[in-house]
């Protein structure tokens, strides 16, 4: 439950000073099965500054929608078909995590026995219809000012400003409610000072206080960092501290990677805990031991998930504290290698451990190559050349990606460069660019480490995902438009895997459109495939964009692709990606022959 989303702000305890941008951020959800209704109530509600609203038409999906987003306050009809609005009432408020949620009830009966029907299943308020828009945000500001404080004094720990045990357990609550419905993973991560007691029995309880205090605000403050937002794609982690009761505090992650997640924040909580307090004029130097336990894995109801994180951070202590350790030994040690992999990583950029493979481009029309795709391994020390099925998506994790592919493109560009004033060829290079790459503050330092190469940026393309160009368009255009103006062209890579449409190929200043291999697999045996190869090629061309086709592993797919006009193809049937001197060994000796032929 959002409880006003009070915890959205630097410090949890509700001053008067942020209550009404507090109460702007409430969840109103609204009941009624007039939409003309809602709309306009909404309407009046946006003028007055309130931004998050539900609207229910349906009255029998009121509930499946309260369990799933519960809201701040409910606006709620009670003359509704099917299920009317004293159902709802009543089962709002026999719900474990639902009975606490704010009804005003809006009803055009004037009699006394429907208000008193109403109050006596827990209505807080009414409001007679029509609505008065001015009365209307007046009961609405009231209610909600009313909420927050009983929030506060409900759910937050008054010593840290942190949600309390009680607020903890119903996020568990719900979290655990969406895993189970959308198949998500859930991580409780424990946190316990280590011997916490000696320090209080030494400085006195309230040195101990001040201890609690400064420790809440570096946990909350470790995972705003940038670093883990990246790591994490989130930046709402601080939102599910919380303090459960004397030194133990706890962190909520649900999500599909929580496992992952929450061992990288149980490394930077370890961290940041081993930096000196400052008590009262005493240097106070604590670590700390964390405990973490994963749903479904190692759990599958609340009791039971926080006893195994107990067990877990008992287990920390006893591995000689300033530690974290997993319930699941499986979970333990992937996690730990990952964080390894990640280290090593690290030391991969610093100590230039990445190489670059070029796989050749085929033109159709003349058989030669005409190109590359650029592809990087990792020249590991111990693990030998590591493709990036072994390391990119740690890399995209850790937000080590940019500049992994900053060097990528700047390696491949130079490479190129340097084959050029050889006379290999006017060879063009494709390097592909990540989604991490493709937001502002990436792209220019990978345009410039393009441009630094000194090779001319027209034998550039890259490539970019469909998915890139999803969400905001006029920003993926706009970014477009700028690499466009300094050379290169763009490429879709994997075309047809997920969101593949006409008008977007129309909006975009693409130049080259590739054939995802899956389509490829199958032809020229499966029909199906076929078309949908032939009216990929056929589309592009009539938008005057080349076509790529990757995968190539046999004579039947090139006499196929060849034979519906696809213009570069590459794959395993003329070489697999290759270090840079064999590359040019084989572009030396294909060319050569076919020019002789």
């Amino acid at each position: 439950m959002n409880n006003l989303n009070i915890d959205k702000f630097d410090k949890p305890s509700a001053c008067v000073d942020n209550l009404h941008i507090q109460l702007k951020n409430a969840v109103i959800m609204m009941i009624d099965d007039e939409p003309i209704l809602m709309e306009i109530l909404q309407s009046f509600l946006e003028d007055e500054g309130y931004q998050n609203f539900i609207n229910i038409e349906d009255s029998t999906l009121a509930m499946e929608k309260l369990k799933l987003n519960p809201p701040d306050i409910l606006l709620l009809d009670l003359k509704m078909p099917i299920v009317n609005g004293f159902e709802i009432l009543r089962e709002v408020r026999s719900h474990e995590l639902l009975k606490r949620i704010p009804v005003i009830v809006l009803t055009s009966a004037s009699d006394a026995a429907t208000k008193l029907k109403a109050l006596e299943l827990g209505a807080t308020d009414f409001l007679a219809k029509p609505i008065d828009a001015s009365e209307l945000a007046l009961r609405l500001r009231n209610t909600l000012t009313v909420k927050a404080y009983q929030d506060q004094l409900a759910f937050y720990d008054s010593l840290t400003g942190l949600p309390n045990r009680a607020r903890f357990m119903d996020r568990l609550d719900w979290a655990l409610m969406n895993a189970i419905r959308y198949k998500h993973s859930v991580a409780v991560m424990n946190l316990s000072v280590d011997r916490f007691k000696e320090i209080n029995d030494t400085l006195g309880p309230k040195s101990g206080d001040l201890l609690l205090q400064q420790i809440a605000d570096r946990l909350s403050g470790a995972v705003r960092f940038t670093d883990v937002i990246s790591h994490t794609g989130r930046d709402d982690l601080w939102l599910n501290i919380a303090r459960l009761s004397g030194d133990e505090f706890s962190i909520l992650l649900p999500g599909g990677a929580a496992a992952e997640d929450s061992a990288y924040i149980a490394e930077r909580l370890l961290g940041v805990m081993k930096g000196v307090f400052v008590i009262n004029g005493h240097d106070v130097f604590v670590t700390a031991s964390i405990g973490i336990a994963v749903y479904p894995d190692d759990a599958e109801t609340t009791d039971s998930l926080m006893k195994n994180t107990s067990a877990a951070t008992e287990f920390a202590k006893h591995k000689g504290r300033d530690n974290y350790q997993f319930y699941s030994k499986d979970i333990n040690n992937k996690a730990k290698e990952r964080l390894q992999m990640e280290s090593e990583l690290r030391r991969a950029i610093d100590l230039q451990e990445f190489v670059v493979h070029y796989q050749p481009k085929i033109n159709t029309k003349t058989n030669q190559v005409m190109g590359m795709e650029a592809l990087v391994r990792w020249q590991h020390p111990e693990k030998g050349l590591l493709s990036p099925f072994h390391f990119i998506d740690i890399a995209e994790k850790s937000g080590l990606i940019p500049g992994i592919g900053e060097w990528v493109i700047h390696e491949a560009c130079r490479q190129n460069k340097v084959w050029q004033d050889q006379g290999l060829g006017d060879l063009k290079i494709s390097v592909n660019v990540s989604p991490q790459q493709f937001i502002a503050k990436h792209i220019d330092r990978t345009m410039a480490a393009a441009l630094s190469s000194g090779m001319d940026m027209k034998y550039l393309t890259i490539e970019i995902t469909e998915g890139m160009l999803m969400g905001d368009e006029e920003r993926a255009i706009d970014v477009m438009k700028g690499i466009r103006k300094q050379g290169p062209k763009l490429s879709i890579d994997d075309f047809g895997t997920g969101y593949s449409s006409l008008s977007y190929l129309k909006r975009f200043p693409l130049n080259e459109l590739k054939i995802d291999r899956a389509f490829i697999i199958d032809v020229p045996t499966k029909r199906e495939d076929c078309a949908i190869v032939r009216a990929i090629v056929a589309m592009a061309h009539s938008l005057e964009l080349s076509v790529v086709a990757e995968g190539i592993e046999n004579s039947e797919q090139l006499e196929f692709l060849e034979g519906i006009g696809c213009d570069v193809i590459q794959g395993f049937y003329f070489s697999k990606p290759l270090p840079a001197d064999e590359f040019e060994q084989y572009v030396l000796a294909r060319n050569k022959t076919r020019c002789v032929g």
